[in-house]
């Protein structure tokens, strides 16, 4: 008998995903090389450049050419971050190219136009380009091709490609407001003034005349250099220089302008990319690695952190228990980032070793109320654990007074979720090789509806939106001139023995880290392959300011998938959730999992969307 309750106690315990689960889409295997990102096309791009023996970086740099090309939820003119692990080192390297704040871009020039945050679209909303020189940098410092092979497949789909629905859709639903910019309407809508659609019809051939001028400019500086007598990387510099200091910089500043926009041509010039040293905690003998406060990706470090401080053995895959600490986790690691995250090369300077402290974590670990939802968390205390004095406790005692709560929706839990602000997209890239280079990218900004800068073909950014304009809200990610705001992108990594053991990212606005903290857990501590964890249903929480337009926050409210028992709904309810639900929750997903036992590489590309990988 004693044995029998042993048994039965211990089966209670194990974690509950005991058997494989049938993934929509198959596991990826490879030996060679993997390439995984948004869309089938730019998976191409980057298995195109490993048949021509390119390594990772230079996979990833095609990639993302080819996303920014095809208008995969983002542009030429946005901003690209990455994490790359480098081989002959052992070290993982940070990539920070975003694009800052213009002249002119301070809290009293928006709230003389009667704003409460810089706007969501348009010329006002847009950050100096990251993405070009964030993709030459990493070209020139670890990669093997020239410019010129990298952009090759863009650059043919600059000349016409045949466009996909989902993006002439996008733009068909955008028109107006594209129609409001005189160099956006010229390259979108390719029948203007016809009566059944303005934008291209799927599967016709777009071209991007513009784009392709500008882009055949970069590749021309870099033969230049070349026939100079320059080497590689110094020609990839010198196309570098030619878009953010020459005649590609003017024009950027001279459209941008025109269409009532601040960014100069100074603006371009004084930016620059910056390789750093990323963030990282160890969860139970894995070093996971973020970039750093200028994104939102400490937010998963914190939330690791204290997930480490509770019993995992007895808290089963997506029951009202563990669902309920995910909240909770996730709400005081995102208040946190709402008041203390932003661009380190400003003031003040952001508590970061007091925010990865497990002291910090085993701390806010004890204030979750595990019978209740607490809508009022505030930011913690992170100063404390660096032996300081938190100079801003006023502020976080009135956090909770000064904030736009979203209206009730007007929907149910059995009525579809609608896709919002919360939502708003970007793409993620994935590429690892035989040579042991692992890239993982979260870039974005230029996302349709976007204003193109004069006649370059590139879109802008529209990342101005996440910044702040009163102190009172984040002291740290008040917007001024040459200031990087605080985003939401956040390519993961993490090693395992000093070796990779997952490459991983998804795009989704705020629910980036929260679909990435339980995909992380569901390999970790559910024994679920990547295709599995990918695919397999999170839960969101939108009990935080919203990173984008008016920064709404929906106090209580929890998206869970369809498949959720009744009995576990009825519990959440009880502890004072608001429920919606989706037919899929995971978000876009593309992971890589390392499997050092088989010396092979597994791929994980979720069914949420249109992502696709490609291995061999």
């Amino acid at each position: 008998m004693k044995n029998t309750i042993a048994l039965f106690l211990t089966i209670c315990c194990l974690p509950l995903f005991l058997v494989a689960q049938q993934t929509q889409k198959p596991a990826l295997h490879a030996k060679h090389w993997m390439a995984i990102t948004g869309k089938p096309l730019a998976a191409t791009a980057g298995a195109t450049i490993f048949q021509q023996k390119g390594n990772a970086i230079d996979a990833a740099c095609a990639m993302l050419a080819a996303t920014c090309t095809m208008w995969d939820v983002l542009s030429w003119g946005g901003e690209t971050q990455a994490l790359i692990y480098h081989p002959k080192t052992g070290k993982v390297i940070a990539i920070n190219a975003l694009g800052v704040a213009p002249t002119g871009a301070t809290p009293e020039f928006f709230t003389g136009k009667d704003m409460k945050y810089p706007p969501q679209y348009g010329p006002l909303a847009a950050t100096t380009p990251g993405t070009p020189g964030g993709l030459m940098t990493m070209l020139a410092e670890y990669g093997t091709m020239s410019l010129k092979q990298v952009l090759a497949p863009a650059m043919e789909m600059a000349a016409g490609y045949p466009i996909e629905a989902q993006t002439a859709n996008s733009i068909e639903a955008q028109k107006k407001r594209i129609k409001d910019w005189p160099y956006s309407k010229k390259v979108f809508l390719t029948h203007l003034g016809e009566a059944d659609r303005e934008a291209p019809y799927a599967g016709e051939i777009f071209k991007q005349t513009d784009l392709l001028n500008t882009l055949q400019k970069l590749v021309d500086a870099e033969a230049s250099a070349l026939k100079a007598g320059k080497s590689r990387k110094e020609a990839i510099y010198a196309a570098y220089d030619r878009f953010y200091k020459g005649d590609i910089a003017e024009e950027i500043a001279r459209g941008t302008q025109e269409q009532g926009g601040l960014i100069t041509k100074q603006d371009l010039a004084n930016w620059k990319v910056r390789i750093e040293e990323p963030e990282m905690v160890t969860y139970k003998g894995i070093d996971v690695y973020k970039l750093s406060f200028w994104t939102q990706g400490p937010v998963l470090l914190q939330s690791l952190n204290m997930m480490e401080q509770l019993d995992m053995n007895c808290m089963s895959y997506n029951s009202e228990k563990y669902l309920h600490a995910l909240y909770q986790v996730m709400n005081m690691s995102f208040a946190d980032r709402d008041f203390y995250y932003g661009d380190p090369y400003f003031a003040p300077e952001e508590p970061r070793k007091g925010l990865l402290s497990k002291e910090y974590a085993k701390q806010r670990v004890q204030q979750i109320n595990w019978q209740k939802n607490d809508e009022n968390i505030k930011p913690g205390d992170p100063y404390s654990f660096e032996g300081k004095v938190n100079p801003y406790l006023d502020l976080i005692e009135k956090w909770n007074k000064d904030v736009t709560y979203a209206p009730a929706p007007k929907f149910n839990e059995n009525e579809d979720f609608p896709h919002d602000a919360f939502y708003m997209g970007t793409t993620s890239i994935q590429a690892a090789d035989e040579e042991g280079w692992v890239v993982s990218v979260t870039p974005s900004g230029g996302w349709i509806p976007a204003v193109i800068a004069g006649n370059t073909g590139v879109g802008l950014s529209q990342r101005m939106q996440s910044f702040v304009l009163k102190k009172e809200e984040s002291p740290f990610n008040v917007v001024e001139p040459g200031k990087r705001p605080r985003v939401t992108l956040t390519p993961s990594m993490a090693l395992k023995g000093g070796k990779p053991y997952l490459s991983f990212a998804v795009q989704g606005g705020d629910s980036q880290d929260q679909n990435l903290l339980q995909f992380f857990l569901n390999v970790v501590e559910f024994g679920m392959n990547v295709q599995e964890a990918a695919e397999a249903a999170n839960m969101n929480s939108f009990q935080m300011r919203g990173s984008f337009d008016q920064h709404e926050i929906r106090r209580g409210v929890m998206l869970i998938q369809e498949d959720t028992p009744p009995w576990t709904r009825k519990a959440l309810r009880s502890m004072g959730y608001r429920l919606e639900v989706d037919d899929r929750t995971s978000g876009p997903i593309n992971a890589i999992f390392f499997d050092r036992k088989n010396g092979s590489m597994w791929g994980g590309s979720s069914n949420h969307g249109e992502d696709y990988g490609i291995g061999w």
